[in-house]
């Protein structure tokens, strides 16, 4: 059975799939990332895993993997195969699609950004499918966002278009890694409503997940935490929404599974900040965290096809 390697390098682990032609998930497999043993050995991590992977479809299929795509963080240059820049992995500038591409035999290898990965899968077979035009922003550790405009996921000019993460929401507010004070994700990130409620509740192994459940309790301590995170969002999503016009917003991400403690009154805060633009659906990301991994597929077989057609 003709299939492909997919692979999703977060943070603090690795989902990975051998996904078949009709997009069905043949076989899944986690491991941890290892960053903690620095950015060359977790290159070899990838690799590694790809390469079980590909011994894996080998045994099962009568036949490795005819392609693979890969998600990774950070900056990322998709055209030339280049892994930038990650500050979670520590490393700079690897040749990724290369060293994939020796490590399994010379087999066509796509890379892409993460976020923007799981943009594409949410935007195919997820919840922006019926869509045009749409935003999917993930609240995990921090914020980002995938801009998706008839059927692709627009990358912009240097790679880095959709990081709604860093608009400016609270001028000379907190302090951004990014270098900015005030940045969206400093204020509704899950870390940061992580860190708001630990910090009210005097908690300090207190998470976001905490937070919503508190809220839905009636806690006022966490409304107020939690009021604080909805406005800062609904702020850049009206911004964003301005910008882009997008039929659909896709909220995905660690915060969203809070349900509708988050949804009812971010759609409600959203409404009050439009005049004259157009309100879009504020919906939950329907793939969960296997959206990059799907998204990795769907990259691997869009490459196979452009190859074909070229």
């Amino acid at each position: 059975m003709r299939h492909v390697i997919a692979l999703d390098v977060g943070g603090t682990g690795m989902k990975a799939a051998l996904v078949g032609a009709d997009g069905r998930l043949l076989h899944e497999a986690r491991r941890p990332t290892g960053r903690e043993r620095g950015p060359e050995e977790v290159v070899e991590s990838v690799l590694g895993f790809a390469a079980e992977l590909r011994d894996v479809g080998a045994r099962r299929f009568g036949a490795p993997a005819v392609a693979a795509g890969v998600a990774v963080p950070g900056i990322v240059d998709e055209a030339g195969g280049i892994a930038v820049y990650a500050a979670n992995l520590g490393w700079r500038d690897v040749p990724m699609r290369a060293l994939l591409s020796e490590r399994l035999g010379g087999i066509p290898i796509a890379l892409g950004h993460d976020v923007r990965t799981g943009g594409l899968a949410e935007g195919r077979i997820g919840a922006g499918k019926d869509a045009d035009r749409f935003l999917f922003v993930p609240l995990g550790t921090g914020i980002a966002g995938a801009i998706g405009i008839g059927g692709r996921i627009e990358a912009g000019a240097h790679g880095s278009a959709g990081e709604i993460g860093h608009i400016v929401v609270r001028p000379g507010g907190r302090e951004c890694g990014c270098g900015q004070r005030g940045c969206l994700e400093t204020l509704a990130s899950a870390a940061a409503v992580g860190r708001d409620w630990a910090a009210a509740c005097g908690d300090p192994q207190a998470g976001a997940a905490d937070a919503a459940k508190a809220v839905a309790s009636g806690d006022a301590r966490a409304r107020a935490v939690w009021r604080t995170a909805v406005d800062a969002l609904a702020d850049g999503l009206v911004t964003g929404l301005t910008l882009l016009d997008p039929q659909t917003l896709i909220i995905g991400g660690g915060l969203a599974e809070a349900g509708d403690t988050l949804f009812e009154p971010l759609r409600e805060a959203v409404r009050r900040r439009v005049t004259f633009q157009r309100l879009p659906s504020i919906v939950p990301a329907a793939l969960g965290d296997a959206a990059g991994c799907l998204g990795a597929g769907l990259l691997a077989w869009d490459l196979l096809s452009t190859e074909v057609t070229a």
